[in-house]
């Protein structure tokens, strides 16, 4: 596939800035299938729209990851926390607990000195200690408590870089799911912005079942595609989990003939790995840089619900590979067209996966 067949028109003004009011707020664009034509509803409709299904989110949790200090000579410095490191055996503490060692994203980072502190605020510093092959760097945190402390004190929303505003105490809140649990993301699984607890419950009571993965999202998420022919091109590895519980609940809504509803793109990637040959789902932990994209079919879900992803992403090659490059194609037209909101805290779409369940 040619990465410009990624490519769309969107005016700026479509790009949301802030989420809605409401989590609720948002359009629904429904996708049913490659002939009919789009329809339009809103997010709040979903339990009535979908017959009884498996809805599968994401559960991750999105650090305050963005740090910002000053050198002694006065210069700003931001970094980006991208993967806290496991601990050497023998080493005091576990993950979440002292400092540790990150993974880290910085600017500058060519002025940085090996081995000098960068004060973050009162008992959080950043120590660079070395370059990592692909162009990182590794560092250390130096602070007082558990570093999610710390970071909750000190650290920012790592709001995407098409929101043109710096984060602010609400984003705290919208830019996280109701249902984070496992922290360790850098970006939100945005699909899962618009449930609230009473719309998760509405879809319980309505005959839903939800089951629950993890996948951190990383800085991959926003990478874009460098290569013209989506095969050159090579994706970031996020940690992802899939509990038993998961891996059974999906087997039993096989046998039901229930559908499986995969809430973001985040969770079909993590699915799609996790899978067997025959789309079976093995629970499990690992890393992926599984990159989807057309003509390859997806094995386990039968629907998604998405937001609207930036032109020429991998996000919307996988969108592409779960309902079709025109019927897709199609739908991000006429989501122009009726002015949705685009991209993290913009308005949603729901699709059938090709091949899925009806």
């Amino acid at each position: 596939m040619d990465a410009s067949e990624l490519d769309y028109e969107l005016p700026q003004e479509l790009i949301a800035q802030h989420p809605p009011a409401e989590r609720t707020g948002a359009r629904l664009l429904r996708l049913h299938g490659p002939v009919a034509a789009p329809t339009h509803h809103g997010i709040a409709e979903l339990p009535q729209l979908l017959q009884p299904s498996l809805l599968v989110l994401n559960d991750t949790r999105v650090l305050p990851a963005r740090l910002i200090g000053r050198k002694s000579t006065g210069g700003r410095v931001e970094f980006l926390l991208l993967e806290e490191l496991p601990r050497s055996p023998g080493s005091p503490g576990s993950p979440g607990e002292g400092g540790g060692r990150w993974i880290a994203m910085a600017r500058p980072a060519k002025s940085l000195k090996q081995d000098v502190a960068i004060p973050i605020g009162d008992g959080l510093a950043v120590v660079p200690r070395r370059r990592t092959e692909d162009g990182h760097l590794e560092v250390e945190l130096v602070c007082d408590g558990p570093v999610h402390d710390a970071l909750a004190a000190h650290g920012r929303m790592p709001l995407p870089p098409y929101i043109a505003r710096d984060a602010q105490a609400a984003d705290l809140e919208r830019y996280q799911t109701v249902y984070a649990r496992q922290p360790g993301a850098v970006a939100a699984p945005t699909a899962g912005l618009h449930f609230t607890t009473e719309l998760l419950a509405a879809l319980c009571d309505a005959g839903h079942e939800l089951a629950y993965v993890t996948l951190h999202v990383g800085p991959g998420t926003f990478t874009p595609l460098r290569a013209e022919q989506l095969s050159d091109h090579a994706m970031h590895a996020e940690r992802y989990e899939v509990p038993q519980a998961t891996a059974d609940a999906i087997a039993s809504a096989r046998t039901d003939g229930r559908r499986v509803v995969a809430v973001g793109t985040t969770v079909v990637r993590t699915l799609e790995a996790a899978a067997d040959e025959h789309g079976q789902v093995i629970a499990g932990q690992g890393r992926t840089d599984l990159f989807i994209y057309p003509p390859r079919r997806l094995r386990v879900v039968d629907a998604l619900l998405t937001n609207f992803h930036l032109p020429r992403s991998t996000l919307l090659a996988l969108v592409m590979a779960a309902g079709g490059i025109e019927p897709v194609r199609a739908a991000y037209a006429a989501a122009v067209e009726a002015r949705y909101r685009f991209f993290s805290y913009g308005d949603a779409m729901l699709l059938d996966v090709e091949g899925g369940a009806p």
